[in-house]
């Protein structure tokens, strides 16, 4: 470990806030340096280096027949199981594909098995509805219309109690993709225009996604953050159909901007998806479509028809000719049937299980997946392996994600006696994000909420966590996937660290400040509950070594282990108060360590 994570650890119990900051920003050196060795996927990712399991010439790009999903599974994807789990490993899965690992969580995965986990995680019902409990609260009253007063309460109330955690992380990942924000939102009731949006991907995250594209592209929110709704066809007036949709449609949330071989590699030299004109055609589909039930006349009135699809006005729809990727529509052809045949069209484009494993891989498990992981996870995209096989079965490629053999590669720690080195050998990884950190502590702290409001403020400031849950500044997420650090080592290895790009001195040193706010006491009647841990306040080594296992798989080095026990130990243990404070003090250390920093 570096001297200035030492520093940070053995001087915790002393320092004022502001010396901390400036512990934080010494580490903030080295942060660089260590995710650059885990953020690198194993065997490969950026490099030139070919997968080796399979002929890509033999492979169709839309469905795989029966016989190839079985060899599919041979070679890591499709119907691949999970590894047998170990405590570490329990704990990684559930940092991967939940909201945090919790000792009770732990304890069932070991009991049951990965793939029990699962199913049953897969099999669980929908918790109750956001959009209901906001309405409970009293979010829904008049003087919240022209704002998003209500939604972050919301949000956090569903990810810190809802007991369906792989289905709220899979609506995290995704609500990263498919991007809708209350901010750049010209509309009233954005709050719960947002909360039909998190509803939505809720209700499909596991379903196909040619169902999820319908869904998203008819849903009100959708329709207002990027201007489909009332698009109407061209008129004399020089009036021309928007085209906002249409493009984000293809370059973010469906097949991007380069097309691919069938490996998933790039074409050489690069080939453009499509051009301006493929843009405009598409656009001419999406026309007619409109939210209904909206009254100019008393804007602040009700507002349920933010929580059902846009309806279709056929004489503002495009009735000429188009032409999406190739598939003629002739101009006769209704609207909804127009938009069916396009969405076809985009949802069968030979990109699109590379564009969708790669990104769900960067949001669940590391930043940098071999061509190998992406490959599998796509294959998987493509069929799911079932004796009729399906393309699109989101269920299949999630699972696929995260049982993939590089999913969770063997950690080997430098021996006691070492002090880990600034660039690890270890290639795997990404730098969590700030709201995953957060949920981690409030999960493992069983938070509550003293008067049932949950009153999150909106913490994407960058005195706070600098991120918060669909409160993206724009369409591109808080950070673009191929985002690359200037002037690092990382880019000069030809990685990407899409985190990154909302980490800087200030985001550094204000989550750290943050957490010293709130993680003695919480705050606006959010209340941590320290009990369980509290057990372990008089034996330092086991509570740094359990917390060690749930917020990171037991991936800290030991030296960094005991630096951290050094630091509690230095708290006198005599009173409640100072128990407590050794329980603060080792969550705080370990969750600003740069090795907790980045996930693997």
């Amino acid at each position: 470990m570096a001297d200035s994570e030492q520093d940070v650890a053995g001087e915790a119990t002393v320092q004022t806030e502001a010396d901390l900051s400036s512990s934080l920003h010494r580490q903030h050196s080295v942060l660089s340096g260590v995710a650059l060795s885990t953020l690198s996927a194993c065997g490969g990712g950026g490099n030139d280096e070919k997968p080796t399991l399979r002929d890509p010439s033999a492979l169709p790009t839309a469905c795989l027949s029966a016989g190839v999903a079985v060899a599919l599974a041979a070679c890591g994807g499709g119907t691949q199981p999970f590894e047998p789990m170990t405590e570490a490993r329990a704990a990684r899965l559930l940092n991967q594909g939940g909201l945090g690992s919790t000792p009770a969580q732990v304890t069932a995965l070991m009991r049951d098995g990965a793939d029990a986990w699962f199913n049953a995680q897969l099999a669980m019902p929908l918790s109750p509805s956001v959009w209901d409990w906001a309405r409970a609260q009293g979010f829904d009253n008049r003087l919240y219309a022209r704002g998003d007063y209500g939604l972050d309460q919301a949000l956090w109330w569903r990810l810190c109690t809802a007991p369906d955690v792989l289905r709220q992380r899979v609506v995290l990942a995704l609500s990263e993709l498919f991007v809708v924000s209350p901010l750049n939102m010209v509309a009233y009731w954005k709050q719960f225009a947002c909360l039909a949006w998190w509803e939505l991907l809720e209700q499909h995250c596991f379903g196909n996604f040619r169902d999820l594209l319908t869904h998203i592209t008819l849903s009100p929110a959708m329709g207002v953050y990027l201007s489909m709704r009332g698009s109407s066809k061209a008129d004399s007036s020089g009036r021309q159909p928007d085209e906002n949709y249409a493009r984000e449609l293809l370059q973010l949330f469906t097949i991007g901007l380069t097309t691919l071989q069938p490996d998933g590699s790039l074409t050489s030299p690069p080939v453009d998806t499509y051009d301006g004109r493929a843009v405009s055609q598409l656009a001419k589909v999406f026309t007619g479509w409109d939210v209904d039930g909206f009254n100019p006349f008393d804007p602040e009135g009700p507002f349920d028809y933010l929580r059902v699809p846009m309806g279709f006005h056929a004489d503002r729809h495009a009735d000429t000719d188009k032409s999406v990727l190739g598939v003629n529509i002739p101009g006769q052809t209704s609207g909804p049937e127009s938009m069916r045949l396009a969405l076809d069209a985009v949802f069968n484009h030979p990109n699109v299980g590379f564009f969708i494993a790669r990104q769900l891989i960067q949001r669940l498990v590391t930043s940098n997946p071999s061509k190998d992981y992406v490959w599998r996870v796509a294959m998987a995209f493509n069929s799911n392996g079932a004796p009729v096989p399906v393309r699109g079965d989101m269920a299949a490629v999630v699972r696929a994600v995260l049982a993939d053999p590089e999913a969770r590669p063997e950690i080997t720690l430098p021996p006691a006696s070492q002090p880990a080195p600034a660039q690890p050998t270890l290639s795997d990884g990404k730098l969590r994000e700030p709201v995953l950190r957060l949920l981690q502590w409030l999960r493992l702290v069983n938070v509550s909420s003293t008067d049932g409001q949950w009153r999150f403020p909106d913490l994407s400031g960058s005195d706070q966590l600098g991120q918060a849950p669909l409160r993206s500044p724009s369409v591109f997420n808080f950070f673009r996937p191929g985002y690359v650090p200037p002037n690092t080592v990382i880019a000069t290895k030809g990685l990407v660290a899409p985190e990154f790009q909302i980490t800087n001195e200030s985001s550094v040193m204000g989550y750290a400040n943050f957490l010293l706010r709130i993680m003695p006491f919480g705050g606006n009647g959010i209340l941590p509950n320290y009990d369980t841990w509290l057990a372990m306040a008089d034996q330092p080594a086991r509570l740094v070594d359990q917390l060690n296992l749930h917020l990171t798989g037991r991936v800290l080095s030991p030296i960094t282990v005991d630096t951290v026990v050094v630091g509690v130990n230095s708290i006198l243990g005599t009173s409640a108060n100072e128990r407590r404070n050794r329980v603060v003090a080792a969550f705080f250390l370990i969750m600003c360590c740069p090795e907790y920093l980045v996930q693997r």
